[in-house]
């Protein structure tokens, strides 16, 4: 007869372990962060901007609305950021096509060229990261983050991605 415990290592979530599991989320985030940190300082942007950017780049004609529910921050901060991207010719915005009141964020020329800029570096990060790793490991990664976004938006959140 197996015996059960051979097969369950539950080594990975001792206190211990999990405590580990965060610090290095917290140090790889300061990390990953930090090659678009030195560039959105030029603008004087902050990781605000660089959310909206992000989000605004990968879905062209995104609302205002949908744009504040993935962000989850509140119309006022979403309001100075928008307003300083604007100015900034980063990104533009243009009335709704099926409802007026609705406004549509595009990223500008100079808005694309930022984003990508900000996103060849995270994604020379992350394709090191990835080598190094090996796909096995890259697989339950991407598992584990999923893991980590809210049950009752990981679907729609992961379909969202996928789409891109």
């Amino acid at each position: 007869m197996t015996d059960l415990k051979s097969l369950a290592n539950p080594l990975f979530l001792r206190e211990d372990e999990l405590r580990q599991g965060i610090e290095l989320l917290f140090y790889a985030y300061r990390d990953f962060t930090r090659g678009p940190d030195e560039i959105l300082e030029r603008y004087g942007f902050g990781r605000a901007h660089h959310r909206a950017l992000h989000f605004i780049g990968g879905n062209p004609g995104i609302t205002v609305a949908e744009l504040l529910g993935i962000l989850r921050i509140t119309k006022q901060s979403l309001s100075r950021v928008l307003s300083a991207l604007i100015e900034g010719d980063f990104v533009r915005q243009q009335q709704g096509t099926r409802d007026r009141r609705q406004r549509q964020l595009f990223l500008t020329d100079r808005g694309k060229d930022l984003e990508h800029q900000i996103a060849m570096v995270q994604q020379a990060k992350v394709a090191q990261a990835y080598r190094e790793a090996g796909a096995e490991a890259v697989a339950g990664y991407r598992k584990v983050l999923a893991g980590l976004i809210d049950e009752p938006d990981r679907a729609a959140i992961l379909r969202a991605i996928q789409r891109r």
